[in-house]
């Protein structure tokens, strides 16, 4: 089979990002063809160098989101890396950062100043709460994003608020960074023209709320923690078995149908209580006890079967070893092998949801471990001769 070019291909991007959200914004980046120079702080670099899990001294969760990248090690609190980071910019099309609002002004390498060096620079920030506003110059962290935006609020169960296990906050406004940017891309395409992109982690956690939302602003009705039940929709729910729970959604009268059938009660599907979705909302708490009265006769296999046949949504709750060696992984390719540059092993990373059919579903190469193609970077990207580099890492610049 030939292989298609990716998406991306061609596109250059400088990656100041660091922690979760920028780093999972430039992954997409890179995974689809981009050329993503890391840019870190020299001798210390990302803090998720340091994140678990850790292993023969370097991190597993760095080289999960930093695969098919180029690092780069350059202290820009010097006026000489200073100088070479506006070199770089002027050859690319897009620079990220997620550092605390101020921080870039700080250090001289503002947007304004950027756009001067590279007219059509594409320059991408996430930030906690926006660029501007009381709260802009506050730290914040995916916790803190799920706190304010409302998240925490509708999750866990009634009494009992809990934050989304994974760092929803971050990933998700990684992710819409990085539409954002190739929807940038697209525009400087056609017209030449660059763009300021701003994503705040907040914004983004109270985009998907889903009906929250809405429920207040049109009914004032405050949506709170409903535990693993749809707010909408019913049933739709975890149920209990003879040996553990499974999920079921429902979520229209055909399948509501199906399922009386299947429980051998289709005296329910015309009764006042249950008939429509609406009531089925209303009298949920009994509609609960009607099911789980039949589930719980049956192990999770033999519900799956009877739930399966009838072709209503059915899910197991797996854990972690069951997912990662669940067939459905396997053929969809969503493990990939990486011999880590920074642990010395091949290890099994997340691979991209983004399927383009033609082009290799695969690791082009690991993250870097600390500067590892600075000299490369600086010579093929901005031009420096080997002697301006030997004197740029005597003045400790790189």
């Amino acid at each position: 089979m030939t292989h298609v070019e990716k998406p991306l291909a061609g596109v250059k991007v400088l990656d100041l990002t660091q922690a979760y959200s920028g780093p999972f914004a430039t992954m997409h980046l890179a995974d689809h063809g981009a050329e993503v120079i890391k840019v870190e702080i020299p001798g210390s670099g990302d803090q998720t160098r340091d994140w678990s899990p850790l292993r023969n001294g370097a991190s597993g969760y760095f080289g999960y989101i930093n695969r098919n990248k180029k690092g780069i090690a350059l202290n820009l609190k010097s006026d000489e890396g200073k100088e070479v980071f506006k070199d770089l910019v002027r050859e690319v099309d897009v620079v990220c950062e997620n550092f605390r609002v101020g921080t870039m002004e700080k250090l001289g390498l503002d947007y304004e100043v950027l756009k001067a060096v590279n007219p059509g620079l594409i320059y991408a920030s996430i930030s906690g709460f926006g660029l501007e506003g009381s709260m802009a110059k506050l730290p914040c962290y995916d916790v803190v994003a799920q706190a304010e935006g409302g998240m925490i609020s509708m999750t866990g169960f009634p009494g009992q608020p809990v934050k989304v296990g994974p760092a929803i906050a971050d990933n998700y406004s990684g992710t819409y960074l990085a539409l954002g940017i190739t929807m940038a891309l697209y525009q400087k395409q056609k017209t030449g023209m660059g763009r300021r992109l701003d994503v705040s982690m907040v914004d983004t956690i109270f985009s998907i709320l889903e009906s929250g939302v809405v429920e207040y602003t049109v009914n004032g009705k405050m949506v709170g923690p409903s535990g693993n039940r749809d707010p909408s929709i019913a049933p739709f729910d975890s149920f209990p078995a003879k040996d553990g729970e499974f999920v079921m959604a429902c979520g229209t009268d055909k399948f509501w149908k199906r399922l009386c059938e299947v429980m051998k009660k289709p005296e329910l599907v015309e009764d006042e209580r249950y008939n429509s979705n609406a009531q089925r909302l209303v009298n949920y708490a009994e509609l609960k006890k009607e099911i789980a009265s039949w589930s719980e006769r049956f192990t999770i296999r033999e519900v799956e079967e009877q739930i399966v046949r009838a072709g209503i949504p059915f899910g197991r709750i797996k854990n972690m070893q069951q997912v990662c060696e669940s067939e459905l992984i396997k053929s969809r390719n969503m493990l990939w092998t990486v011999h880590d540059h920074g642990i010395g092993e091949d290890i099994l990373i997340p691979g991209t949801p983004i399927k383009f059919h033609g082009s290799e579903d695969r690791v082009r190469f690991s993250a870097p471990v600390l500067g590892e193609n600075t000299k490369e970077i600086l010579s093929d990207l901005a031009g420096y001769s080997e002697k301006k580099i030997k004197q740029l890492q005597k003045d400790a610049v790189i």
